[in-house]
């Protein structure tokens, strides 16, 4: 075929198909439909905000008194719980032992008090009163030879003026008379001694011994009793981040669990500063849940947390402003199990302002909460 021929046929062919193209692509679209309408207010006048559920006791961020390897979790997400329940336990073995040897310091604190306070020994007794009748008859023996020395030496009796001994035997037996007088006087005090029992300044020192072994003991118990983390309240585990294993330190960024109360479940509501003269404490509202704008949740009334604080939930929209300030009013959510509601979901909230104009078929909404 001739070349004058192929060129033309080969460019009619192109600009054929590109005018199919530009044909399909200009065609317009069909529009997309709204996953959900929009949530509107039931009332005539009334004041938005966003609202986020949350537990009745707020969110319990739980932390550890101790720092340590944690041993074991012993609670689940989801897990009903009351106050005092464990839920998580921090390795204990280096207290365990401590406890064990400031246990047996205080058995042996109180054993030497004991063995203060049960003195004298009955055993003691007899051996005692044995060496005091010993010594009283020695001293008897050496009184009865210094009154004979006496009459030997012509100093009384019928032979005054005589003497059979000599001075040096008399001054024997006066010293042998001095020395058992003496021995059975400390006799004596050694046995007054031994029934007195222990000294009380002693037992004092052995009490305070007692009480200090007894601290240290409550101490390494109270100790041991902080690793074990319990339960703050009654209310259910809302978030577990923490694993046997991992080390764990008083201050964290993160919260090692959650726990909260849902009965019932609150509403907390961002009021923008500006709508705040607008506000009537007291005043009904109702919510509305992200994608399901159909199902009203009737919000009582709790209370106005008198503090303007700036805007932390953030709606994602392209004209809301970080830097707003708002005013947060707590609602109760109206519990009868028809729709699900789980802590920290976003939802829309309207709260009435005006005092009439309430729409017949919105004045009797039925009430509809979270589990």
């Amino acid at each position: 075929m001739p070349r004058t021929v192929v060129v033309p046929l080969i460019a009619l062919a192109l600009l054929s198909i590109a005018g199919y193209h530009v044909a399909h692509n200009s065609q317009r679209k069909p529009a997309l439909a709204a996953p959900a309408a929009p949530a509107r207010t039931p009332w005539g006048e009334s004041i938005a905000g966003t609202g986020i559920v949350e537990p009745w006791t707020e969110n319990v961020a739980i932390g550890t008194h101790v720092a340590g390897i944690v041993q074991e979790v012993l609670v689940e997400v989801g897990q009903e719980v009351t106050k005092g329940t464990p839920l998580f336990r921090i390795d204990e073995r280096q207290l365990r032992a401590e406890l064990t040897l400031r246990e047996a310091l205080l058995a042996s604190a109180q054993v030497q008090l004991d063995r203060l306070e049960q003195q004298p020994r009955p055993e003691e007794l007899p051996g005692s009163a044995a060496a005091v009748r010993e010594a009283q008859a020695r001293f008897e023996e050496e009184l009865d030879r210094f009154r004979r020395s006496e009459e030997l030496i012509g100093k009384n009796g019928p032979l005054v003026g005589r003497k059979l001994i000599s001075e040096e035997d008399f001054a024997v037996r006066r010293q042998n008379l001095a020395v058992a007088k003496e021995q059975l006087a400390k006799v004596k005090a050694d046995d007054a001694l031994l029934r007195a029992g222990a000294w009380e300044p002693d037992k004092l020192v052995s009490r305070a011994a007692v009480e200090q072994a007894r601290a240290q003991v409550e101490q390494t118990r109270t100790d041991l009793a902080r690793l074990t983390v319990t339960a703050p309240i009654d209310g259910q585990v809302l978030q577990v981040d923490v694993r046997p294993g991992e080390f764990v330190a008083q201050a964290t960024s993160t919260d090692l669990m959650v726990l909260g109360n849902l009965r019932p479940l609150h509403v907390r509501v961002d009021i923008d500063e500006a709508e705040i003269p607008r506000l009537r404490p007291g005043s009904t509202a109702r919510g509305f849940v992200r994608g399901q704008t159909d199902q009203p949740i009737a919000l009582d009334f709790k209370r106005v947390e008198p503090y303007v604080i700036p805007k932390k939930s953030l709606t994602g929209g392209n004209t809301e402003r970080v830097d707003t300030r708002v005013l947060q009013v707590i609602f109760a959510v109206r519990a009868s199990g028809e729709t699900t509601l789980y802590v920290g979901q976003q939802m829309d909230v309207f709260i009435e302002t005006s005092r009439h104009g309430y729409d017949s078929q919105t004045q009797d909404m039925p009430a509809m909460a979270g589990k």
